[in-house]
């Protein structure tokens, strides 16, 4: 009996070493904290291709220890009033680029632009509207990417460019208006004033031929 009563204290002892030693030393094990997942780096902007505003994005979530619960990436728009929830995609290999048409904005099969937020109608009648996510180009919008983690990006509508105008400019309607150079001004008044002027400025030349002659 006495030896098998050794026998076990030896066998319990070398177990409680094994245990220590696997577990860094017994009581002054640290367990280790996992890295928090990030999308530092990540980007979103607002960009004019064929004069329709689009949003060009790309997302990059670095996640060494694979703690990540989610995948699919979202953008949300807020204005502190509006909230607009946007789904971008999923990330493939901790990666998603691309980009979306701005809220509101459509296009043609050629890719042209045919409708911008903050306006409504069809084909040349075009008037402002408060709806159609007019919001979403004010100053004070900010713009956040989500996953998991979630990143605040800056972001903001597309300024208007002599190459691609519409986006931030009035669209024409039916009176008239210039959208080049987002000048609400009248083109038809002014092409009336112009030939009036021009007319009168050609009977004055004709009076005064006539009173030399």
């Amino acid at each position: 009996m006495a030896a098998v009563a050794v026998a076990a204290l030896l066998i319990l002892g070398g177990a409680s070493t094994a245990f220590a030693d696997d577990t860094g030393g017994g009581s002054n094990y640290t367990p280790r904290t996992p890295t928090v997942p990030t999308l530092a780096g990540s980007t979103a902007s607002g960009v004019c291709i064929g004069d329709a505003p689009w949003i060009s994005f790309s997302v990059t979530m670095t996640d060494p220890d694979n703690v990540a619960t989610g995948h699919e990436v979202r953008l949300v728009l807020t204005d502190g009033t509006h909230t607009l929830t946007i789904d971008l995609g999923a990330l493939v290999n901790d990666k998603l680029t691309g980009k979306i048409l701005w809220p509101g904005a459509d296009v043609d099969s050629s890719g042209h632009g045919i409708a911008w937020p903050g306006w409504t109608g069809t084909g040349d009648h075009l008037v402002p509207t408060t709806g159609n996510y007019a919001w979403t180009r004010g100053t004070h919008v900010t713009a956040t990417l989500e996953v998991n983690p979630s990143l605040q990006v800056p972001l903001s509508y597309p300024a208007a460019t002599s190459a691609c105008a519409a986006p931030a400019s009035v669209p024409a309607d039916s009176a008239g208006i210039l959208p080049v150079t987002g000048l609400n001004v009248p083109v038809i008044p002014i092409a009336i004033g112009g030939g009036i002027v021009l007319l009168a400025g050609a009977g004055l030349v004709l009076a005064r031929r006539r009173q030399h002659s």
